[in-house]
């Protein structure tokens, strides 16, 4: 990717640039003179066309520089070939309306990888419960599954680098709507895989006059 130097190139883009110059100066001089003869649009005339090739090179640029995120991945694909991936949850995977998976998709740098890593959220329809979430990352040319989790309600998301899984907690007679607290875990990558290295839980207050409702059985 990075470009050779030596004596020749150099001496070449020296004659070149030189005479690059001089044809600039003897285009100005010609301009010049054509301008004075028409009553000085000529230069004028020059502006906008220098400005925009001036432009254009930083955007040029930028386009050549290599992107780490992956083209789009198909999330659904991933889950249901992923042996790694419950039996069960599989067959819950399902579209909740026509072709349309309950599913987030995130990229992002987790593992240090040449291309960003992929963090997929799997949810239920009705309530967009988390079920699973898992995390992908690319190894020689195909997505490998380096994280799992499948105990609900549960969703991951990438804070700065890090893994961070967020665990709702119930108690008895909580509605799934309204658990009583979380746990939220932050997993950071080393030697190959991900270890946890914080955890916080947090209780959720109690809204006042709210009436609870059954929690589902299962």
């Amino acid at each position: 990717m990075r470009g050779l130097t030596g004596a020749g190139p150099a001496r070449a883009r020296t004659t070149t640039r030189a005479a690059s110059t001089a044809t600039t100066v003897l285009a100005a001089a010609v301009l010049f003179a054509a301008g004075c003869g028409t009553g000085g649009t000529g230069a004028r005339d020059e502006g906008p066309a220098h400005a925009d090739s001036v432009a254009s090179a930083p955007a040029a640029a930028a386009s050549a520089r290599p992107s780490r995120t992956p083209d789009r991945v198909d999330a659904v694909r991933l889950i249901k070939a992923d042996p790694a991936v419950s039996a069960e949850l599989k067959r819950e995977l399902q579209p909740c309306v026509a072709d349309e998976y309950p599913v987030d998709v995130s990229y992002g740098d987790l593992t240090r990888g040449a291309v960003d890593d992929v963090v997929v959220n799997v949810l239920t329809c009705g309530d967009a419960v988390g079920i699973g979430t898992y995390v992908y990352r690319e190894q020689d040319g195909a997505y490998v599954n380096v994280f799992s989790a499948e105990e609900p309600p549960v969703y991951a998301e990438i804070d700065r680098g890090e893994l961070v899984v967020t665990k709702q907690v119930y108690d008895r007679g909580d509605p799934v709507s309204s658990p009583s607290g979380e746990n939220v875990i932050t997993y950071r990558w080393g030697s190959g895989r991900f270890t946890e290295k914080y955890r916080t839980h947090n209780d959720y207050g109690q809204v006042a006059g709210s009436e609870p409702s059954p929690r589902p059985a299962g």
